[in-house]
């Protein structure tokens, strides 16, 4: 069993199924990239694996633990970092307090973690006193990830990290997304730039109306024609 273990999860909002069957896994230390086309169902799986949706059928497990029916405040204390899509930093706080209200569930001495993002993400140290409303598309991803991993995570969750940045900062994020994998921390990412998703992907999951239509290693995907004539432009 992986890490993460994600299987068989169907579920939506309204009594509307918008998932069906679905199966997601990660290792730790590995980075696994869920691809498709709008309205395939990416973001409510993971909603669903961190515990803001409620399944109908399936299950998530960390680590052998099931923890289906767990909150989502109560799975950030067991090692789930989630960094939404939209509204993913205090934007009247400053960077700095950004990073400490990542770390409200800890009682240990924070600063370390602090250094430790800080020298993954230069630019937050040179702006630790600005207000977080007042930085770039770019640096406020860098500041919400940046919170999620003050938490201490096993598992980093990531909804379109790189949704409305240039592709530079795209790149900059990719970079930084690898060396946390390489610290043993799993990564589950959702990405519309599936091309370079993939490309750093250790796995692929690639949603059609919410199901699994394939689902290999990331350079696999890469090769597979159908796959690159359907999503990735050919």
């Amino acid at each position: 069993m992986s890490f993460l273990s994600a299987t068989k999860m169907t579920g939506g909002y309204g009594g509307a199924d918008i998932i069906f069957d679905c199966d997601i896994e990660v290792e730790k230390g590995e980075i696994a990239v869920v691809v498709g086309p709008n309205g395939a169902g990416k973001s409510t799986a993971m909603k669903a694996i961190f515990g803001m949706l409620d399944l109908r059928e399936g299950s998530v497990k960390l680590d052998g633990d099931d923890i289906t029916h767990m909150a989502p405040q109560d799975r950030v204390r067991i090692g789930m970092g989630f960094v939404p899509q939209t509204r993913n930093v205090f934007v009247s706080l400053s960077v700095e307090e950004n990073l400490e209200m990542g770390a409200f569930i800890r009682d240990d001495d924070i600063r370390e973690s602090k250094e430790q993002v800080f020298e993954l993400f230069p630019v937050l140290k040179d702006k630790r006193n600005q207000l977080a409303g007042e930085l770039s598309g770019g640096q406020r991803q860098q500041v919400a990830v940046a919170r999620a991993l003050m938490t201490n995570p096993t598992l980093l969750m990531l909804d379109e990290p790189t949704a409305g940045v240039s592709p530079i900062v795209m790149d900059e994020l990719f970079d930084r997304i690898l060396v946390i994998a390489e610290t043993g921390i799993a990564i589950l990412m959702v990405e519309q730039n599936a091309r370079h998703a993939l490309e750093i992907a250790d796995r692929g999951f690639v949603l059609v109306q919410g199901g699994n239509r394939y689902t290999d290693s990331g350079q696999a995907l890469l090769a597979n024609d159908e796959v690159r004539r359907s999503f990735l432009g050919g």
